[in-house]
């Protein structure tokens, strides 16, 4: 009697993987793909040549090039602005408040293209995209004004040092 208690479940489980396997090979004979029992068939070999997408003047080398280009940027035009009156070059200091903005933009920009793929994250990613667009050009017409009417970015960070 113990000897058919301890067999019992395993014949039974026994039974359900198999019933599972013959379900499983009826539905993938009826699919698309068939079962092969060598593998499955690749077409051409590993030494056939891989198709590259065409090159694109807005992506890869012209683009870091930029952003090195901006960033190394920074570092005479920040000095430039801090030496000169910033009352006498207003310009210099728009050109600094512009490339600070733009500067940030590409670095939150690249942030969001690594973490937030399109691919992965379809909605998400682009209402993040479109949030820092936005933000962007809130900013540059914010920087403007103050710039504008008001004491500019390297007057006020002067003053906020001294103080």
């Amino acid at each position: 009697m113990s000897l058919l208690r301890a067999n019992f479940p395993r014949a039974i489980a026994r039974r359900a993987v198999l019933r599972t396997a013959i379900q499983a090979r009826a539905a993938s004979d009826t699919s698309e793909f068939k079962y092969v029992p060598g593998g499955p068939i690749y077409k051409g070999t590993v030494n056939d040549p891989t198709s590259f997408p065409p090159s694109s003047r807005s992506a890869g080398s012209h683009h870091w090039a930029f952003e090195r280009l901006l960033s190394a940027s920074l570092v005479p035009i920040t000095a430039a602005a801090f030496v000169v009156s910033p009352s006498a070059y207003p310009i210099l200091d728009g050109i600094l408040g512009a490339s600070l903005i733009v500067h940030s933009h590409i670095g939150f920009d690249c942030i969001l293209v690594d973490y937030l793929h399109p691919r992965k994250f379809p909605v998400l990613g682009k209402i993040a995209t479109w949030t820092l667009r936005t933000a962007t050009v809130g900013v540059l017409v914010g920087i403007y004004q103050f710039n504008t009417n008001d004491i500019g970015l390297t007057e006020l960070i002067a003053k906020t040092w001294v103080a």
